[in-house]
């Protein structure tokens, strides 16, 4: 079986940068996030923060914490039999139980961990995409972030892939000192 790598670590830590790195490495690439884009687009509604925490706890009240995995699962394993695999954005303590009982040591969870006050400076500040039509790279007032961060720990046991993470890259420097980690880590 082929490697699956799944970044972890709270909203602006690096997970889609860190996952862009293998991607560009011909890796194939899975967001667990997509699945709440499409289900706010399938909705017809508008994309905000507070449209995204809706359609989160909506599809972990309909398929149950781990959700993501769930939904994701039928691509992850026919992505897994041709090429690694990156998932960007393990979310929940279910979730990793889900991937790690289907996949066990082929998969490796790599924890992100940047520090809060990091965190909210880059997302208040970073630069929106209009063609990201992914909203991969969205920005969040601090307020937000840490609202989100909260929702996070306390309702999706986020905690639980962090520490049980198989590599922890400690992200408060540069794109490029990130970048670097995630290609020696490889």
């Amino acid at each position: 079986m082929n490697k699956l790598f799944a970044f972890v670590g709270m909203c602006g830590a690096g997970k889609s940068t860190a996952a862009d790195v293998l991607l560009n490495k011909g890796w194939a690439y899975i967001r667990f996030g997509q699945v709440t884009i499409d289900k706010i687009r399938e909705e017809g509604k508008e994309i905000t923060p507070e449209n995204e925490k809706e359609a989160r706890e909506s599809l972990r009240q309909e398929h149950g914490m781990g959700a993501f995995a769930l939904l994701s699962l039928p691509k992850i394993e026919e992505a897994v039999q041709h090429s690694p695999v990156v998932i960007d954005g393990l979310y929940s303590w279910a979730e990793y139980k889900i991937l790690k009982g289907r996949f066990g040591d082929s998969l490796d969870v790599v924890a992100i961990h940047t520090s809060p006050n990091t965190r909210y400076e880059r997302l208040s500040t970073r630069k929106h995409d209009v063609d990201d039509r992914d909203h991969r790279m969205r920005l969040l007032t601090p307020e937000q972030a840490q609202k989100r961060d909260y929702a996070e720990i306390e309702n999706i046991e986020k905690g639980g892939p962090i520490a049980m993470a198989t590599y922890t890259i400690i992200n408060e420097g540069t794109i490029e000192e990130l970048k670097a980690a995630v290609q020696t880590l490889m």
